[in-house]
């Protein structure tokens, strides 16, 4: 098996040959370039904007539990619900009012 010649002879370097490789190595280049993810680092209003949806979400979330929660085992449901969503909300803002005075150094430590 050894002794035998390969189908084809092998092809001796080409100028071409070479040429395409490196088109095709700049092409591989500036695709890695441009599916490069870039990571934009967040902003100090970015981070309050965010903190101030989490409290009205989380706000307006936990009152309505806690409202349907207490209204279902007293069976006064409609009633309950509506004042935890009331004291959510209120809970929520007065978060929102906190954190926006403590300034940007101190954030939610306060």
């Amino acid at each position: 098996m050894s002794d035998e010649k390969p189908a084809r002879e092998p092809i001796g370097e080409d100028a071409r040959i070479d040429a395409l490789e490196a088109r095709l190595k700049a092409a591989r280049e500036r695709e890695e370039e441009r599916n490069r993810t870039t990571v934009k680092a967040t902003s100090a209003s970015e981070k309050a904007g965010n903190r101030a949806l989490a409290d009205l979400l989380g706000g307006v979330l936990g009152g309505a539990i806690v409202g349907y929660t207490v209204g279902w085992f007293f069976d006064i449901n409609p009633w309950a619900l509506l004042v935890g969503l009331f004291l959510g909300i209120i809970v929520a803002f007065r978060n929102i009012i906190r954190s926006s005075s403590s300034g940007p150094d101190k954030g939610a430590d306060s």
